[in-house]
């Protein structure tokens, strides 16, 4: 399901794709043009703006992997990128600079091809270090487990915004 927010963001809810889990409370959130091209350092200061603690600078890995205990923002500093969020069955989408996403734990992710990327990233304040999982199947019902038992975002990281909730 996709819907949009009266702030422009987009809502993309996904099913849980089977060896990715996603998340069954917590949408996707795509803000589209959000950040000044190549400002890394403003997109830093944006995300601990709003409670999310920058924690990389580098691109998104090409193998389908999700975070069970952590959030992830991902904001797009420089290049393109075409992304797959959800595992194998899940949708693809074309970021460019300017733009981020947000990933609710269990949420999965990977790069499909990218030219000139350059991601910053970041996670809500005071979360556990994120692990990361591949979907094995032995990893399923321990990632739900902690999934269920991440805190909800406080704030969306770009607007500062109560986090939605279905």
């Amino acid at each position: 399901m996709h819907e949009h927010r009266k702030d422009g963001a987009e809502l993309l809810f996904l099913p849980d794709g089977g060896a990715i889990p996603n998340n069954p409370r917590l949408p996707v959130l795509l803000h589209r043009a959000a950040l000044a091209v190549g400002d890394a350092e403003g997109a830093e200061a944006l995300f601990r703006a709003h409670g999310w603690r920058p924690a990389w600078r580098n691109g998104i890995h090409g193998w389908h992997h999700y975070h069970s205990n952590a959030h992830e923002a991902l904001a797009v500093v420089s290049g393109h990128v075409r992304v797959q969020l959800g595992g194998e069955g899940g949708v693809q989408l074309d970021l460019a600079a300017g733009d981020v996403v947000v990933l609710p734990a269990g949420t999965g992710h990977r790069n499909l091809g990218a030219e000139g990327l350059l991601v910053v990233g970041a996670y809500p304040e005071g979360s556990a270090p994120p692990d990361q999982l591949h979907g094995a199947p032995e990893e399923r019902q321990r990632a739900l487990r902690a999934i269920a038992a991440t805190p909800d975002p406080g704030r969306d990281p770009v607007t500062g915004a109560p986090y939605p909730v279905r």
